[in-house]
């Protein structure tokens, strides 16, 4: 049991960045950088190549120490927490990498385990069970909980890790690129699973994408990582309206059309 006092956890802004620098040596990645997570949001973040998409999403998990500004997390300063707090923090955090990221080793069941043993004391028998719930709640058959990354296609891997991603029930949830990879029928089909999870078990979602489509279909705002700093985070039809040329190149395109977005400009 974490002695973590709720009263003084702020819910409605689950995470926040506040005047964020990154930087690798004498390269300035992030300078500035502002933004908010609301809660039950669909959060989607898009960027350029090399504009920090992933070192943002690693910074706000705590994977990488920005040189520079606050990240709060239920409005605790991630530095300031203490042990039980960020132990509490970690349960409440899923994540789904590019890919998947399953353990090679490990089949379907024992990978969606994994945060169980790590942050539970749960009997096997009811880990096994529960991993079970997890993997029909994303829409994998049982026969997939013995089968192992390598006898999985691409979509089942994205599926396998979000099953894993929801494996301690938590109210936030980190995607990177949940789409890559996959045919229009099966990013499709993943952005209805998405929207399926959030309305079901009252997630807030960040995700970074570049997928046109999947920010059309599912996301509530859009952040542009642009200049080393957020210059937007609105709805999608005001983004798409922004003075820049990175966002009118982006958004103003044939696959923006495609996507629906055209009009909007």
């Amino acid at each position: 049991m974490h002695s973590v006092d709720y009263g003084k956890l702020d819910f409605s802004v689950p995470v926040e960045a506040i005047g964020i620098r990154s930087q690798f040596g004498s390269n300035v990645i992030h300078e500035n950088l502002n933004l908010q997570l609301r809660s039950g949001e669909i959060l989607g973040v898009v960027g350029g190549s090399g504009s920090g998409k992933s070192v943002l999403l690693n910074t706000l998990l705590g994977l990488k120490r920005p040189d520079g500004g606050v990240v709060n997390i239920f409005g605790h300063d991630r530095k300031n927490i203490t042990e039980s707090e960020l132990k509490y923090f970690e349960t409440r955090v899923g994540v789904l990498f590019q890919g998947g990221a399953l353990f090679s080793s490990l089949n379907v069941r024992e990978n969606i385990m994994v945060p169980m043993r790590l942050h539970t004391n749960l009997p096997v028998p009811l880990m096994r069970e529960l991993a079970d719930m997890k993997l029909n709640m994303v829409g994998l058959p049982m026969t997939a909980a013995r089968l192992y990354p390598s006898d999985l296609s691409g979509g089942m891997r994205k599926r396998a890790g979000l099953a894993r991603a929801l494996a301690l029930d938590p109210r936030i949830l980190f995607l990177d690129e949940p789409t890559a990879g996959l045919d229009p029928v099966g990013a499709t089909a993943f952005d209805e699973l998405i929207l399926e999870l959030r309305e079901a078990l009252g997630l807030t979602i960040f995700m970074v994408t570049h997928d046109l489509d999947t920010l059309f279909a599912t996301c509530d705002r859009v952040a542009v990582l642009v200049d080393k700093h957020i210059a937007i985070a609105d709805t999608l039809d005001k983004v798409v309206r922004y003075d820049h040329p990175w966002v009118a190149e982006y958004f103003g395109g044939p696959r923006s059309r495609a996507a629906g977005l055209g009009d909007a400009r």
